[in-house]
């Protein structure tokens, strides 16, 4: 009892310093600090015990990444974290944590975070965000490779294909829809 007595008593200081931290960074606005600290400390987690993993398994690391790796993996990254974050057929994922607010862009959705604060407000917001998605993804995918490099190039180059399918999905709308024409577009006069 005395114990917990003094965790209480040490820990006052500490929760009211991360309080008024909150409030003059927040400004009276709704931030999630305890949520996004919580989504840190999950990644923190993780990137250890796949470190742990890793050193258990005795895998020997790759000394260099080869480049075409690094633009395989980096494609699947862009492609994954997009896919997680915008595709209506992720939708069932961010769900809990979003509002479903109508279409954006090509195949893809705008959603509003529903909770405002803590740690539903977070996640939602980590899942409806691409780029912070990405070091998730990135960091699985490094993992991945590090301890199965075959599965997780078979995996990326899937990824990798889907967006270069994309890019031609889009220029070949763009061919339908006479946007490439040279002759649409006026050249500047010259001077």
């Amino acid at each position: 009892m005395a114990l917990a007595e003094d965790v209480q008593r040490l820990a006052r200081p500490v929760r009211r310093w991360a309080r008024t931290q909150q409030r003059e960074y927040t400004r009276g606005a709704e931030r999630p600090l305890a949520g996004d600290l919580g989504a840190m400390g999950v990644y923190l987690g993780l990137v250890t015990a796949g470190i742990a993993t890793v050193r258990a398994r005795g895998t020997d690391l790759p000394a260099r990444i080869p480049l075409g790796d690094l633009a395989l993996l980096t494609v699947a990254t862009f492609r994954l974290s997009r896919r997680i974050a915008k595709d209506p057929v992720t939708s069932p994922l961010r769900a809990p944590f979003t509002t479903f607010e109508g279409p954006s862009g090509h195949a893809e959705v705008a959603e509003e975070v529903r909770e405002h604060g803590g740690a539903k407000h977070a996640v939602g917001e980590l899942l409806t965000c691409p780029f912070c998605l990405a070091q998730w993804v990135a960091t699985g995918l490094v993992f991945g490779y590090a301890t199965a490099p075959k599965a997780t190039r078979l995996a990326a180059l899937t990824m990798s294909m889907v967006a270069g399918s994309d890019v031609l999905q889009f220029a070949y709308d763009a061919i339908q829809k006479g946007s490439l024409d040279p002759e649409d577009h006026d050249p500047a006069p010259p001077r």
